[in-house]
């Protein structure tokens, strides 16, 4: 444990580090950049192959620039955000694989539905996954038990107030498996999460909602001991150091938050380690 921390240290000293040549005075955005410029090297070592690390960098900053707050978030706490996106392979913001969301002066990431799909897809044991929402006008039932069953039609037409969302999974050696969760049991896991208040929750609801129904399945999957792990250490976390596994950096509890119930925003006193 004492070389893992010591390995740690080394790399965040190596990122945070601040060169003799640097300007004594740079905007966010320009110490953003150089934090990536330096982080170059450990984000190409994170990817899977089928990345690169400059899109990566060029896709967080964008992200960044679309979320200015984040610019005034710890640098730490966003760069170990990058990183952890990084090395699930998903790229934050655009495609919603995955979300960096300032709580006060720290960023949070947070995984998307769509991020978990992808991940569930490289188990290599899955044919399909899928997730959808429910309204009040579609044509809809399911049962579980000794046959389950499931049957979804969506209204043509106006399809009503939000009513839940279900995900299923087929698997490769002919088995399947689904859960289906109504808006009352989403609002109660919605409330449980530190990101209730802010970020997709507000903007992207029904994507939020499919991600926790998806999210409850997960357990469920064929999908390695590994990647779940991943999964449940990097979640909705906001963590301060750079890793070779991002898994081994303990999460910052964010306490004392407060929700402006105007715009949805979540500020925080403080956070603790």
């Amino acid at each position: 444990m004492a070389s893992a921390n010591g390995n740690n240290q080394a790399l965040l000293n190596k990122v945070t580090a601040v060169p003799t040549t640097q300007p004594k005075a740079m905007t966010p955005e320009q110490t953003v950049r150089d934090y990536l410029k330096r982080m170059a090297p450990e984000i190409s070592k994170a990817l899977p192959k089928h990345m690169d690390a400059d899109r990566m960098a060029r896709i967080a900053l964008t992200t960044i620039r679309t979320t200015p707050k984040l610019l005034n978030c710890n640098i730490n706490s966003l760069m170990s955000g990058i990183m952890q996106a990084a090395q699930l392979g998903l790229e934050p913001g655009l495609l919603g694989h995955c979300y960096l969301i300032p709580y006060g002066n720290e960023a949070q990431f947070i995984i998307g539905y769509k991020g978990m799909i992808d991940l569930a897809r490289r188990s290599g044991n899955i044919q399909s996954i899928y997730t959808q929402c429910v309204y009040e006008n579609d044509e809809f039932s399911y049962q579980y038990g000794l046959h389950p069953d499931l049957k979804h039609i969506p209204a043509d037409g106006e399809r009503g107030d939000f009513k839940g969302a279900y995900a299923v999974a087929h698997f490769k050696d002919g088995g399947y498996q689904f859960e289906y969760m109504p808006r009352s049991e989403i609002d109660k896991r919605r409330k449980r999460s530190k990101a209730s208040g802010n970020g997709p929750w507000v903007t992207d609801f029904e994507e939020m909602a499919m991600k926790t129904v998806l999210r409850h399945m997960w357990k469920f999957l064929p999908i390695s001991v590994e990647i779940m792990s991943k999964v449940e250490k990097s979640d909705e976390t906001v963590k301060r150091d750079i890793a070779e596994d991002m898994g081994d950096v303990p999460t910052i509890d964010i306490e004392g938050g407060t929700v402006n119930t105007d715009t949805g925003e979540v500020t925080y006193e403080q956070a603790k380690e």
